[in-house]
This record gives C-alpha cells, sequence and structure tokens, in this order.
C-alpha cells in the first residue's frame, strides 16, 4: 500500500447528531466507551498498512484535533508515514470548504507532492472493519478509475443514502443521491446497493476532474458524472472483504472454542452513525455475548488514545431483601476510571470517569465520561452526554412525554441529555 493516500473527511457539522455535536464534529463524538467515531477508519488505515493519512476538518474541530494529536502520533517520518491534519487554509481561493470534493480540491498540492498512484476518499464517521488492501486490489484487477465500496441495503431504506445501479461485470450505469423510489435492481429486487462513502481513485485521474471542474461534492456531483466518462466500478463490499480474526464456537458439550478464521461477521458489519438513532444502535452492537461489531478481535484492532485512569471498579454485594446493594454490570462495557457503587448497569456502554451511586439502574444506555448518577436514579434507553451530575432520583426514559420537555427524544424514543445539563 505505499503508492497509497487516505483522505478522510472530517469537517460535517453532524447536525442530525445534535446536541451530541453541540461543541465537536462528528467525527470526534465518544463511541462504545473509549474511543472517537473516527478511529475506527483511522484504525483501519493502519491495519491495511495505510501509512499516509490526510483528515480534512472544519467544524468545530478543537475536540478531534486534541484527540489526533494526543493519540496517534505513531507515524514515523524517516520511513514517509504521517498523519496531517489538514485545516482551511484558503490556498486557492477565499472560501472555506465547500463540501467533500471541493475540500480536497483545496489540498490537491498535497496529493501532488506524494505521487500516489491511488487515493482514498474515506468517511470519518462511520463504523466497519475494512481491509483496503483487498478493495485497492480489485480496484487495480477492473483497471477502473474509480471503484466505490457498496452495502446491501432494502429498497425502503434508500432515502437515506447515495443509490448506485450496477450491470453484470459489476460496472456503475447510474447513481442517485437518496432517492424516495429507488430503481429495482434486476438481480435482485429485494436489495438496493448503497455507497458506503468509501472510494478509490486513480491519482491521476481524480486530480485532473477537480483541476478541470468545480463541481463541490463527490456523491452528488463528481460521482453521477464520472460514471458516464470513466470506467467506474462497485465493490461489493460483504462479498469481497475478508477479515481475519479469532471468533468463539460453541461446541456440542458446551465447551466454548478460540478459533481463528478467514472471516469473521465484522466483514459485513458497516454503519453509518449520521443520526442519533443509529448513533446509539452502534453502540448496542458492542454489547452482549457474541457482539455485532466486536472491539476484543486482536488481529483487527481498533486503535486509540489511552489515558491513565484507574481500573474500573464495582463495590457493593449486600443482596439481603432489607439492603438490596448490588454493583453490578451485565452485557455492558465499563471504561477504566468508573466506579459501580451499588447500582446495577445493564446493556449499557460506559465512558471513563462514569460514576453510579447505589440503588440506581442503567439500561440500554450510552453514558459519556465524568458522569455522575446519583442515587435511586433510572435510566433506560438513553444517551448522556458528559459532564453532567443527575441529580437522586431522576427517571430519564420511561416516560416520553416528560423526557420531551427537557431532552431530545429521537424518533426510536431515545432520550439524549446534552452536555452539562445537570451541572
Amino acid at each position: 500500500m505505499r503508492n497509497v493516500v487516505a483522505v478522510i473527511m472530517a469537517g460535517g457539522k453532524g447536525e442530525r447528531l445534535y446536541p451530541l455535536t453541540l461543541d465537536r464534529s462528528k467525527p470526534a463524538v465518544p463511541f462504545g466507551g473509549i474511543y472517537r467515531i473516527i478511529d475506527v477508519t483511522l484504525s483501519n488505515c493502519i491495519n491495511s498498512e495505510v501509512y499516509r493519512i490526510l483528515v480534512l476538518p472544519q467544524y468545530k474541530s478543537q475536540s478531534l484535533t486534541d484527540h489526533i494529536e494526543a493519540g496517534w502520533n505513531i507515524f514515523s517520518a524517516p520511513l514517509g508515514h504521517y498523519l496531517r491534519i489538514v485545516h482551511p487554509q484558503k490556498r486557492v481561493g477565499e472560501d472555506w470548504y465547500l463540501g467533500t470534493a471541493d475540500s480536497v480540491r483545496q489540498n490537491l498540492y498535497l496529493l501532488k507532492r506524494a505521487q500516489a498512484s491511488n487515493i482514498l476518499i474515506l468517511s470519518g464517521d462511520h463504523v466497519y472493519k475494512m481491509d483496503y488492501s483487498l478493495f485497492k486490489a480489485f480496484h487495480e484487477e477492473k483497471g477502473a478509475d474509480l471503484t466505490i465500496a457498496t452495502f446491501e441495503i432494502e429498497p425502503r431504506q434508500a432515502k437515506a443514502f447515495g443509490i448506485i445501479e450496477v450491470n453484470e461485470s459489476g460496472r456503475i450505469v447510474g447513481f442517485e443521491e437518496k432517492p424516495e423510489q429507488p430503481r429495482v435492481n434486476p438481480q435482485n429486487p429485494d436489495v438496493v446497493y448503497a455507497s458506503m462513502g468509501v472510494y478509490i481513485f486513480k491519482a491521476d485521474v481524480l486530480i485532473r476532474i477537480l483541476e478541470e471542474s468545480t463541481e463541490k461534492d463527490f456523491g452528488k456531483d463528481i460521482l453521477p458524472r464520472m460514471i458516464h466518462s470513466h470506467s467506474v466500478f462497485a465493490y461489493p463490499y460483504k462479498t469481497n472483504n475478508r477479515i481475519r480474526d479469532y471468533i468463539y464456537t460453541t461446541e456440542e458439550s458446551g465447551t466454548r472454542t478460540r478459533v481463528l478464521t478467514e472471516k469473521t461477521r465484522d466483514s459485513t458489519y458497516w454503519r453509518d452513525v449520521g443520526d442519533l438513532d443509529a448513533y446509539w444502535n452502534a453502540n448496542m452492537d458492542l454489547t452482549g455475548i457474541e457482539p455485532f461489531f466486536n472491539l476484543y478481535g486482536t488481529q483487527w484492532p481498533i486503535l486509540t488514545y489511552q489515558g491513565t485512569s484507574p481500573p474500573a471498579k464495582m463495590v457493593y454485594a449486600s443482596e439481603t431483601s432489607e439492603n438490596y446493594r448490588v454493583g453490578k454490570a451485565l452485557d455492558s462495557l465499563v471504561s477504566p476510571g468508573c466506579i459501580i457503587s451499588g447500582g446495577l448497569i445493564r446493556s449499557s456502554v460506559l465512558s471513563r470517569d462514569v460514576y453510579v451511586h447505589s440503588w440506581s439502574q442503567v439500561e440500554e444506555s450510552v453514558i459519556m465520561s465524568r458522569v455522575e448518577v446519583g442515587r435511586h436514579v433510572k435510566i433506560k434507553k438513553a444517551i448522556v452526554d458528559k459532564e453532567n451530575r443527575i441529580p437522586p432520583g431522576t427517571v430519564i426514559g420511561y416516560d416520553p412525554a416528560e423526557d420531551r420537555k427537557r431532552f431530545t427524544v429521537t424518533p426510536r424514543g431515545i432520550v439524549v441529555v446534552r452536555k452539562g445539563y445537570y451541572s
């Protein structure tokens, strides 16, 4: 992968993730307890041996910049490796980044300097594991000018994605951005192909197109035009992606065995966490005995900044009828620095330094760092942003009408408590 440069789009406002994006960009939103969303894409790059990376932020980028500078300073300049955070600089005009394609256009000098043969364009707000070396091999085998990674979805979901039409050879012959009524796929009418926002271009083709046009966005402008003038192919992610890692299998005797397999369920997992319901779903996918997305694989690790918080602690074990006071977490992720002091955590994700007091319950929720949950608090199906001190006896997630008076409530009924609401 020496001849590849990755460009990560990290400038989106994330309006559908508000209020989590009140003070941070979408890729900087915490995920899975100890990570930021962008860590997943960056980890895919490292695990795929892509060591030249440009991150293009814009909107409220300080939190993202701080995280990358603290946790991703792992590259060797003498080897030609780098991760560069490229803020808008108005090098080619008086505008800030006006879209995904425009952000790359404004930094073409960096791509020309790199002299790469292929350019990966990636999103910093998706959750998936992908071997980009297999993606590149497919792209070169097809002799494509552009290859787009695709994911099978139901037609009713099409209005949230860019939808691709392919012919029998896999060449893309149509592209619609978020259609209400997508065209039926003749090969399989039960699914349509959604763009994953993961592209690989021949470098000279991308540079020429951006220099000769003023189009601002890849999905809305560049891609629909290219399918008529260039060789553009679809990469079926579920079929071609292979993540080699350990899985657990249960024998008839009941024994669980750890097996290294050529393709895990992580190979077919992809989530666009662009709205609050999708974000909550992706976090819930991490919990359970066999999570849909596995953070514990050793062959394809998800990397991040590691702080110095102490180990998580669970205290009190009194289960008498007079004083049921148990510090317990079930089917949950509990990060360093957390103290579960006589409370019950079930099917939830707790970030660093969360304190849960006695007789409280947290179920199917995402609790971010430095949140204190007071005694006799009940929280269910919620996202609680950082730096909240929830008063004793508070109930969240049980009465939608009451919750809407104070908080954001999603279409699915997930309650979102903004940063510092309880100060």
